[in-house]
This record gives C-alpha cells, structure tokens and sequence, in this order.
C-alpha cells in the first residue's frame, strides 16, 4: 500500500480567455513564459521544491502541448514509481462521461486518483500562476492550527479585491468570513487559489456536493465546510505572486524579469525553476547587432536591434529590425527592417520585412475592450503577417493573413483579424 503524507492536485484545464488569441490553440498554463518556461513550470518546480513527489495535473481545454510537455515529468523529477506526475483528462465512465465543469467537480471526479496514495492531506493548486512557495512551510502552518483547510493569501490593493475570494480573520488567523468576488470587500486579503485539505474533510465536502452544478472552491466548497463549523485558516504569503491571466499582467510579468534587479528571479540555485528542455543550439548575435536588457533563448538568432525583450528559443530577428518592449516566443521569425513596440507575438509566428507592430495612437478593441488592451498589439500562434503593413495597438490578428486584409495595407488600433490557418503566402 503506498501511503503519501501529501499529494497535489494541479488545476490546468483552464481556457484563460482573457489573453486572447495566445490561447486560441493552447490551455493557459503551457503558455511560454519569461522565454524558455511555461507558466505550468512554477507550481510544478514549487512542488518538488517543497518535497512533494505526487502530482495530479487536471488538464481539458487544448491539453496537447501540456501533455507533450509535461510527459513523464524528468525535468522535475517527477518520473518516480510509486507517485510521480500524472497527467488527469476527463475521461468516460460507465455511467455517464462528462467534462470537468467547475474547480471542485474536476477534482471530485479524480477521487480514485487520489484515494490511492491514502493523504493525510491534499493540495490544490491553480496551473497558471507566477510565484515560488514553499508548501511544506504551509502545511507545518495548518497542522500547527490543527486546520481543516489552509487558504493561502496575500494582501492586494483594497482597490483590486473585488476580483478576488476575500478573508476576514481573527486575531490567530482563523477565517472567521469569506466572501467571493465581493462588490464591497470587507477586507484585502485576497484568496491564492492555493489551499492544503485534510484528506477526509475534502472528500466528504466532493461527495456532499457532487450533484452541485459548476462546482467550485470559492463558490461552494469553503462555504459548505465553514457552515459546518470546520476549522478555516488563512496563511499569510508576501513574497512575489502574479495571476498571468491578461494581456497586461502577461506582458508585465514577463518584462519584470529583465529588470536590473527583478523581483523575481528565474535563477537563484536553492529554488530552481525546472522546465523540458530542448537540445538546441546556443543563441547567436551577430556583430552588427545590438541587445540590451534582454533575455534571448537560446538557439535564438539576432541581426538586428533587440530592447528590453524577452525573446523565446529559436526566434530568428532579421536585419535592420528594432524590437521594443516586446515578447516574442519560441520558433517565431522576424522578417528584416520590421520595427515592433509593446507586442507579444506567439510561438511559430512569420512576419514579413518592413513590417510595423505597434504603432500609432491607441483606440478601444472593438472586438473585446477588455481583453485587447494596455496598448499591446498581440499575434497568436503560426500567423503569418505579409510585407510592409502597419499595425496599431490594442490589435489582435491570428491566422494566415494576406495583403487584402490590410485596407491600404493598415490594421488600425483597437481592430482585429481572424484569418483561416493555412499555407503561408
């Protein structure tokens, strides 16, 4: 009988709409990150960091780059016999197969999973965000307050915390109200998403509400449990913590990690951040090329002007190119003279020469206000833009597109096009 003190439940099935054409192809959490990561690498490298070797990945929307990249789990260690990682799709059962339709329903649907390892705990983790933490730090917090459930928090701006599940605690940090996504929030201390269940109160609150439509923690399961009067903890967090789920905090994230002295390192050796890597060859800056405050990936091949970027492996920028501020991600080619401000371009991505990304005043997306903001123009994954056009900001394009797309060979600020996959012209 294998028996694991603490096992993890990684939630990675999510869309992540808010960043647009980048998840159009991919689930959120293989989205590239800081160059040669994925958002997924961090709770997956927090994990093995904190001494857990069992790790559950719930996967649904789009989960093949996932599963290629996640594989057996080497580059975290996570190949193990007993445990390891295992990647978790909704699957068909005898009596009905459905998809996973909340945070809670998902993971009640892997009981058995979990059941075998015999937890004395259960740790539940969202799959798409930017931090280091150590769990074991929590867990010595939530056995120390003889927890039913520990909530990770940290405090936000009040201003923000309505888009947030707030606590409000007592003197010995018990949760004494939560409300989520308040419209008045009582408090600032925001819900993680990241919480530590004693086994048997998790699986009685699954099983007690397995009939609730949309299951979810926030929603139904932490008020179900406190009504019962079980014991709810917040555990106070203060370092680095970033929700990637917008253009904005996407692009902020990632260009924080160029700072002279970032707040978040990628590379201090006793909390490394393990991702798959690929044998390629290193990086290659030609003589008449300039780079400064950048993180170029290696395999990456630059002739041309690189600014304060972030740019993936085996990106190749042409000659006579200045990119600005920008994200450019694995296997993407930049075409010569091309000029690029504040863009995030997606893996496997052609744009022709003299092409201008980026440019002039902003203007609302009329497609998704929302989404297609902060001035960024965004390209998702294998389009291919044509010679010598401009584009504004706040665009979005996907897809093959042509020279016709472009009236008078212009995509205006705050427009979209969406252009079938095809044979690149």
């Amino acid at each position: 009988m294998i028996k694991k003190e603490m096992i993890a439940m990684l939630l990675a099935g999510g869309q992540g709409s808010r960043l647009g054409v980048l998840t159009e192809k991919v689930a959120k959490p293989a989205v590239a990150f800081g160059g040669k990561y994925r958002i997924i690498d961090f709770p997956l490298s927090n994990c093995i960091n904190s001494g857990i070797d069992t790790v559950g990945v719930l996967t649904q929307y789009q989960p093949l780059r996932l599963n290629t990249h996640i594989g057996i789990g080497i580059p975290w260690d996570l190949d193990r016999n007993e445990g390891g990682v295992t990647v978790l799709p909704p699957y068909e059962k005898s009596t009905n197969s459905e998809w996973y339709t909340g945070t809670a329903n998902a993971i009640f649907q892997n009981l058995d999973y979990m059941e075998q390892y015999h937890p004395d705990y259960v740790l539940i983790l969202s799959g798409d965000h930017i931090y280091k933490m150590d769990y074991e730090v929590m867990l010595d917090f939530h056995k120390a307050n003889k927890a039913d459930i520990t909530i990770a928090c940290m405090p936000v701006p009040i201003e923000e915390a309505s888009r947030f599940g707030i606590m409000v605690t007592d003197g010995t940090g018990r949760i004494t109200e939560f409300e989520e996504k308040p419209e008045k929030p009582s408090s600032n201390l925001a819900s993680m998403g990241i919480y530590i269940f004693s086994w048997q109160v998790l699986k009685d609150a699954l099983v007690a509400l397995k009939s609730q439509m949309n299951c979810d923690f926030g929603k139904h399961i932490l008020p179900y449990c406190k009504e019962r009067g079980q014991r709810l903890f917040a555990y106070e967090y203060n370092g680095y913590w970033k929700d990637v789920g917008t253009l904005g905090s996407y692009w902020e994230a990632n260009m924080e990690l160029i700072d002279i002295i970032p707040e978040f390192n990628l590379y201090e050796e006793f909390w490394k951040i393990y991702t798959k890597g690929d044998i390629i060859p290193p990086q290659y800056v030609s003589a008449d090329a300039v780079t400064d405050r950048c993180l170029i990936g290696e395999g990456a091949e630059i002739y041309g002007e690189v600014h304060h970027s972030i740019i993936g492996p085996n990106v190749v920028i042409g000659k006579g190119c200045v990119i600005r501020d920008s994200i450019i991600m694995r296997n993407s080619t930049v075409g010569e003279g091309t000029v690029m401000d504040k863009s995030i371009v997606a893996e496997d991505v052609v744009i022709g020469k003299n092409v201008v990304l980026g440019c002039g005043e902003e203007a609302p997306n009329v497609l998704k206000p929302a989404v297609y903001s902060f001035g960024i123009a965004t390209v998702g994954e294998k389009s291919y833009i044509p010679d010598g056009v401009r584009i504004g900001k706040n665009t979005a394009i996907s897809g093959v597109t042509k020279p016709e797309d472009y009236p008078e060979g212009r995509l205006e600020s705050g427009r979209v096009i969406k252009a079938k996959d095809g044979d690149k012209a």
